[in-house]
């Protein structure tokens, strides 16, 4: 039997520690690792609530594909968090709906 004795798996280093913020709540995860990956390590399963039948959808896919894990980052909604990197200071919030975007009063 060969073992598989290099692969980027056996090598990943994660980034460093770096804090954001879930629905008000200050959690901490890992520069770089995808945003479902973090709220999953912090116990968090339910990223958004379908618009018309109210149901929970959390983690699904992991490749970005389907809409389970749509949730608001930084004010934008429909954001795929399974491929979409955390960074410090994120603002992410449970998605209700179809979400939408805030406009911009004008001056």
């Amino acid at each position: 039997m060969q073992l598989i004795s290099q692969h980027p798996v056996l090598t990943y280093q994660h980034g460093k520690k770096v804090k954001f913020s879930f629905d008000g709540k200050e959690l901490e995860g890992f520069d770089g690792e995808p945003i479902a990956m973090a709220l999953h390590a912090n116990e968090v399963y339910i990223y958004r609530v379908t618009p018309e039948m109210e149901r929970p959808r959390g983690f699904f896919c992991a490749i970005g594909k389907c809409s389970s894990c749509f949730m608001v980052v930084d004010g934008v909604p429909n954001v795929r968090t399974c491929v979409t990197p955390l960074r410090e200071g994120m603002k992410v919030e449970t998605q209700k709906g179809k979400g939408a975007i805030p406009m911009k009063e004008e001056a």
